[in-house]
């Protein structure tokens, strides 16, 4: 993204009922990189303040390196590989991190301060997924850089009637995984099959996102319901604690993802791969990354 977005507005096209604001349906924007990248991808900049804290999301085929060596800063970038990715997916930061993800993996980089990133698929490899950057405080944005792999089988699987659902971080349903490195989230990943249904409950002053990744689904919160066709997602806002309900609206299996955070609630700006609080800052961690400062990968692979 070459220009720089400030996010301080009033979501449009929701509707506030009970203890939630939900949004209509979101259809996302047709993304295609190069030969080897193609996407839906879905902005708060377009969206609004209801997609807090998420700023991004891409809904991803990735088949070739597309990106290189790329910076982040004053931010998270989660990738949740979904298990019908094939091969493994190379990940390198100037953490130290170098490594595999495999198919259902999640890897949470809490770029803060600053750090250096690559990541791409090993030779015929088809990874599928999401790529979404993480908001934080403007009080967290300078904090020495972390990071957090769960390995898919390290997640916590609930199973009820109809419905299997992947912890791969936080808490539902009294099931708990892995702990956020940063912002509080949880994220789950799930199969619902055809007449079938999961609820998650969610406290106040939270943001979830429920994305369709397969089929038809049913999100119903706070007395509104919203049918989402596959690949698009809903974004909701809850001032109290709210039971999100997802029915399968199909009768195909469904797959869906949920990302439900504590909300950051402050105007930023984001320019690409940075997230800031002013565009001095945004200028301010441009040149550092320009001058080296934000790390380095050795030129191995």
């Amino acid at each position: 993204m070459n220009q720089a977005n400030i996010v301080n507005e009033c979501p449009g096209g929701a509707v506030a009922q009970g203890t939630a604001a939900v949004s209509e349906p979101l259809v996302g924007a047709d993304l295609s990189i190069g030969n080897g990248f193609t996407a839906h991808s879905f902005r708060a900049t377009e969206i609004g303040p209801l997609m807090d804290p998420l700023v991004m999301v891409d809904h991803y085929v990735m088949t070739q390196p597309t990106f290189g060596i790329h910076p982040h800063a004053g931010m998270s970038a989660v990738s949740l590989l979904f298990d019908d990715s094939e091969g493994h997916f190379h990940n390198r930061d100037s953490l130290g991190n170098d490594f595999d993800l495999r198919p259902g993996d999640l890897y949470w980089l809490s770029a803060g301060s600053g750090a250096v990133h690559d990541e791409s698929p090993r030779a015929n490899a088809r990874i599928h997924g999401l790529q979404v950057f993480v908001n934080v405080p403007q009080t967290q944005r300078f904090e020495t850089p972390t990071s957090l792999l769960v390995r898919s089988e390290a997640m916590p699987v609930i199973n009820n009637a109809g419905a299997r659902v992947k912890v791969a971080l936080g808490e539902s349903n009294g099931i708990r995984g892995a702990t956020s490195p940063s912002t509080p989230m949880t994220i789950l990943d799930g199969a619902i099959q055809a007449g079938g249904r999961f609820v998650h409950e969610s406290v106040g002053n939270r943001g979830i996102w429920v994305q369709s990744a397969k089929g038809r689904l049913d999100v119903i919160a706070g007395g509104t319901t919203r049918r989402l066709a596959p690949g698009q997602a809903v974004a909701i806002s809850t001032d109290a604690s709210t039971k999100i309900s997802l029915n399968n609206a199909s009768c195909e299996p469904v797959h869906f993802a949920l990302f439900d955070g504590a909300q950051v609630a402050e105007p930023y700006v984001q320019d690409g791969p940075f997230v800031m609080g002013t565009l001095e800052q945004i200028a301010a961690i441009k040149a550092a990354y320009d001058a080296g400062q934000l790390g380095s990968l050795p030129n191995h692979q």
